[in-house]
């Protein structure tokens, strides 16, 4: 019953749900496909061949999580099945697997809405062989669909924050039990920490082990890596680079960049490209000199052409290793607004030192191990333009003293060194998971 009233009132607000995801895609709408067939449950192109391990990775983050995952996947021989729900995921997911996809090994498709229908449909159309699920991804009616067609399900790398417990416990006072159940339907939990396994066994989940964050396997391309170090030392200056600013942060860094004077150049990297235009009309009405990266990428004379320039605004995406090899010091935002955090390896495993601001509940636990060991600085600050303002002075101010600076470069890929493997263990889990599943199956004569 649970389930039953909670389709009919998905179904009641999905046209706010479609108008919210409109909004949140402006300027990129077509990419999105919001109303495409294949979110509804149809899909164009048959699957051939044998069953496919089908990955989830619903946005940018997730999806580059999964990347060592699905790599090792594909080498093990497995055709890979992987949805998404954002259109950065899966612009993302094209850029990493284009060779796979050519090659008729992975077929990307979005993941369908949680009505029961297209989650059937979805079932029925791929019958992948196991589901993997990155991060917290959980819908209802897809892990029931998963049910009924048998497909076991594993919620890998799983973080669960205390809002995120707060939240599922709120829906579970409305619809009784109906995150309770669909948390006890999946079949194999991998937490990153034993405080996310505590809460997901609270919420439901049964079959928990902690395996790590896939995040701390990160596989940066070497030639993105070493070209964003070669134009560092061509440039002879400086960087700080802002990265993954959020809604609203672009605002609070660009006051806080107009009152910091320093000869670092700083990249200002928004997150979603719908705000590429509207960072560059703050910056403008700043008065802070700019250059779009887009502009800027094919100069073979950067330390020339950015000769009074304070301030790169990074319009491409899939960039990401180049500017963190490029920094000297990262800014990692979407921590100065309250949306929980990103990702803080990535700079870390480059051995790029990292400031957050405050909210990061997302990454609570590793920002908490990088700031104790010295690989990166949390700022604490109530007031988000003050926190914005401290961030950057502390940037700055790191930067005078680089013999303190390489040690806390040191730290950071002793860090990430330290934390690695949560793919072999998850690799480990499905093995033995499908194995115990083979000898339930009864033999056939």
């Amino acid at each position: 019953m649970p389930l039953i009233i909670y389709t009919i009132l998905l179904r009641l607000a999905a046209p706010l749900l479609w108008a919210y995801m409109f909004v949140r895609a402006r300027g990129t709408g077509s990419a999105w496909q919001i109303f495409s067939a294949e979110r509804f449950g149809f899909y164009a192109l048959p699957w051939d061949g044998e069953a496919p391990v089908w990955v989830h990775a619903v946005s940018l983050g997730e999806t580059r999580a999964a990347q060592t995952l699905i790599a090792q996947l594909l080498a093990r021989g497995e055709r890979v099945l992987l949805t998404h729900m954002t259109a950065t995921g899966r612009a993302e997911g094209a850029r990493l697997f284009a060779a796979e996809i050519a090659a008729g090994r992975l077929r990307q498709q979005w993941i369908p809405y949680d009505f029961s229908g297209a989650t059937q449909k979805f079932m029925q159309h791929y019958r992948p062989r196991l589901g993997i699920l990155i991060e917290r991804e959980v819908w209802p009616n897809l892990i029931e669909q998963a049910q009924f067609a048998a497909v076991p399900i594993i919620l890998a790398s799983a973080r669960f924050s205390e809002k995120s417990y707060k939240q599922v416990k709120q829906i579970d006072k409305v619809f009784l039990t109906l995150m309770r159940d669909t948390y006890a339907g999946i079949d194999l939990t991998l937490a990153q920490t034993e405080e996310d396994a505590t809460r997901l066994y609270e919420v439901g989940a049964l079959n928990i082990h902690v395996v790590g964050n896939l995040k701390f396997d990160v596989s940066l391309p070497a030639l993105a890596v070493d070209a964003g170090r070669a134009w560092r030392m061509r440039l002879n200056r400086p960087v700080i680079s802002i990265a993954s600013t959020r809604e609203g942060e672009d605002t609070l860094f660009v006051q806080a960049l107009a009152r910091q004077e320093s000869p670092a150049l700083f990249l200002l990297i928004p997150r979603h490209p719908q705000r590429f235009d509207e960072a560059a009309a703050l910056l403008e009405q700043a008065g802070i000199a700019t250059l779009r990266w887009s502009a800027l990428r094919h100069n073979t004379e950067p330390e020339q052409t950015l000769a009074g320039i304070k301030v790169v605004l990074c319009d491409t995406l899939g960039e990401m290793p180049f500017f963190y090899a490029a920094s000297d010091v990262a800014i990692v935002a979407g921590s100065f607004v309250p949306v929980g955090g990103q990702n803080l390896i990535e700079a870390c495993a480059l051995g790029t030192p990292v400031i957050v601001g405050p909210h990061t509940y997302n990454f609570s636990e590793a920002v908490a191990n990088a700031v104790e060991i010295g690989a990166a600085a949390q700022i604490q600050s109530t007031e988000p333009l003050d926190a914005a303002q401290r961030a950057v002075s502390m940037a700055v101010f790191w930067l005078q003293d680089q013999q303190a600076l390489h040690e806390k470069s040191r730290l950071a890929r002793e860090w990430v060194a330290q934390h690695t493997g949560a793919t072999a263990r998850i690799l480990q889990q499905i093995t033995e998971l499908e194995a115990a599943r083979a000898q339930t199956v009864p033999t056939q004569h």
